[in-house]
Formats: structure tokens, sequence, C-alpha cells
């Protein structure tokens, strides 16, 4: 299973930075995205966090408490922790 990391400010540019990363890795299989650094998160990366899980095999997002706060503000829990045991 591939592995990306988040840093822990997760705005716009860390999104476009990461998406050449994430397109490759969804391409080869199983994706564990390690979130548990982030401490802020835009709607930009929130985007592609949803998109990385309904992409192929999907992804496991390993969630920061930033993240799964952010996440609950705008209505994505399911979206992005449904079905993992993050």
């Amino acid at each position: 299973m591939s592995s990306i990391s988040l840093p822990a400010r997760c705005d716009r540019a860390a999104a476009e930075a990461l998406l050449p990363e994430l397109v490759a890795a969804l391409g080869s299989g199983p994706l564990r995205i390690d979130a548990r650094e982030c401490q802020q998160v835009g709607q930009a990366m929130l985007q592609l966090l949803v998109s990385a899980r309904q992409t192929g095999e999907g992804a496991v997002i390993e969630p920061s408490p930033a993240l799964r706060e952010t996440a609950a503000l705008a209505g994505l829990t399911d979206e992005l922790f449904a079905g993992t045991d993050a």
C-alpha cells in the first residue's frame, strides 16, 4: 500500500503540490494518507481528499483532530472517513 504524508498546513498551495504525487499513487493500488500532523486544513485540500477517497480503490485517511473538526464543519465526515478505522 502506497503512503502519502500531509504537511501541518494543508492549504491550496499544499494541495497543488500534492496533486501529482496523489494521482500517481492512486493509479498504483490502495493508498494510505497520513494526515495526523495536519493543523490547518483548507477547502482545496478537503476537495482533494474527497476525490482521493472516491477514485480507484479509494484512499484510507488517518486524520488529525484538526482534520476531523474541519471535515465535520464542512459536512464531509462520512465522505472522508466512512468505512475506515480512522
